[in-house]
């Protein structure tokens, strides 16, 4: 039995150079083209490229506030072990040496406490998601449905971590407060003064702190961002309106 080509194997024949020297609207006409003819694996034909891409920035919404919904909540990160955000190496250092002699309860209390801090600030990414969303042009969505699973997340990923990094880190810090712990780490850094050949912690291991945590959120978000993302693109359950159907069907 002979296999219907699918719209991805269509795009993949067509030459990596071909789509580069492509004006826009040479894109998408070629995306038109695609997606309107015999590929479609839904028995749906006729997709215009401007409702694929309408349904690239429909699942990438739909990952998106699945993501923020996942990890912005109580244990959202401390309890999931994927994205569970361990403290700095140097931290975590001193965390192995300490916690065999049971001292180790203020490092202890500073790693749920910077897990705490990144539940709270990831609800924050929301409206800077949404915005590169907006701004998603027909050469990257050409990208994206040519892509593989997670193509759409790893473009997402590129374009907003430097400005997500620039939310997260007052956003971040202002949690950390209000979890406790920008206090515990001080509380830490006096009592290891009182350590004999206990390395001492300056300024900068606190920069480090606040660093690490934006970093391994951001991190935690991407991931489960590229997991609803193939789910939408292999399971017809998560295609939860037309337009996703259209496209991904």
């Amino acid at each position: 039995m002979t296999m219907k080509p699918t719209r991805r194997h269509l795009l993949g024949l067509l030459p990596a150079g071909l789509l580069a020297a492509c004006t826009t609207a040479e894109q998408e006409a070629i995306l038109g083209a695609v997606l309107s003819g015999t590929g479609t694996t839904g028995g749906t034909s006729g997709v215009t490229s401007a409702e694929a891409a309408q349904g690239i920035r429909a699942a990438l919404e739909q990952g998106i506030l699945s993501a923020i919904a996942q990890v912005g909540r109580n244990d959202g990160y401390f309890r999931d072990g994927r994205i569970h955000i361990p403290l700095p190496s140097r931290l975590a250092s001193i965390q192995s040496q300490l916690r065999p002699l049971g001292l180790s309860g203020l490092l202890d209390d500073l790693e749920l406490q910077i897990n705490r801090g990144a539940e709270a600030a990831a609800p924050q990414a929301k409206s800077i998601f949404l915005d590169a969303i907006r701004s998603l042009s027909i050469s990257d969505a050409i990208g994206i449905v040519n892509g593989g699973p997670t193509s759409a997340t790893d473009y997402f990923e590129r374009r907003t971590t430097p400005a997500l990094t620039s939310l997260f880190t007052p956003v971040m810090e202002s949690a950390l407060q209000r979890a406790g712990a920008i206090q515990t780490f001080d509380n830490l850094v006096a009592s290891l003064r009182n350590v004999p050949l206990a390395p001492q912690l300056g300024a900068d291991a606190k920069n480090d702190l606040i660093e690490h945590g934006v970093g391994k959120g951001l991190d935690g978000l991407f991931y489960y961002i590229g997991q609803e993302e193939a789910a939408i693109r292999s399971n017809p359950a998560k295609r939860t309106s037309e337009i996703l159907k259209r496209v991904f069907g």
